[in-house]
């Protein structure tokens, strides 16, 4: 007796295409393995990722462990440090901007399955992280989610769409808790003199 009109048997994705299948291949043997190892210099996993078609901006700190699916779909501006066991799992663009934080253990995701289609259908959508903004650890990005400029996606939070500009969103679902105010900085010492 069936209960339910689920058919994945009938699952059908065919008109996605993330790339050539050798670029795919040679990704997943080569660079992928190699950025998700130990490797001890940040500066070869940006190269990696580089070479297979990322963009990816100066001073950019990648730590071990990270994963993302296709390189040629990452844009990456300047200072933006991605921790340990990051997983940028873009099916479509990922755009992550400068002075951008993802601590350790942040999903971010651009696909997922339309709940309503009996077979499942894959659904994308880019994520998006403003200059400035921080996505706190093990914190979740689902597909179309946009971290505004400074705005903070908090530890754990599960963000399935827009934080806006400098506030704050904890929670499962996200929401708000507060807006962020950034401290005034201390000019350096050669500003000063002028």
């Amino acid at each position: 007796m069936n209960l339910c009109d689920v058919r994945l048997s009938s699952y059908d994705n065919a008109w996605y295409e993330p790339g050539p299948f050798w670029k795919r291949a040679l990704w997943l043997m080569v660079g992928y393995r190699a950025t998700r190892s130990g490797l001890p210099s940040s500066g070869l996993r940006v190269s990696l990722l580089r070479l297979f078609g990322a963009v990816i901006g100066n001073g950019v700190v990648i730590k071990p462990g990270v994963r993302v699916k296709y390189p040629w779909f990452l844009v990456v501006g300047d200072h933006t440090w991605i921790g340990e066991d990051c997983w940028i799992d873009n099916l479509t663009t990922v755009r992550i901007g400068s002075n951008v934080c993802l601590s350790q253990g942040t999903y971010l995701c651009t696909g997922n399955h339309d709940w309503s289609d009996p077979a499942f259908g894959l659904r994308i959508a880019p994520v998006l992280c403003m200059d400035g903004s921080w996505a706190g650890a093990k914190s979740v990005l689902g597909p179309g989610a946009t971290l505004g400029v400074c705005a903070v996606a908090a530890a754990g939070a599960v963000v399935t769409g827009v934080v806006p500009d400098y506030q704050i969103f904890a929670g499962n679902p996200a929401t708000f808790v507060r807006r962020r105010v950034l401290k005034q900085t201390v000019p350096a010492r050669n500003e000063v003199a002028r």
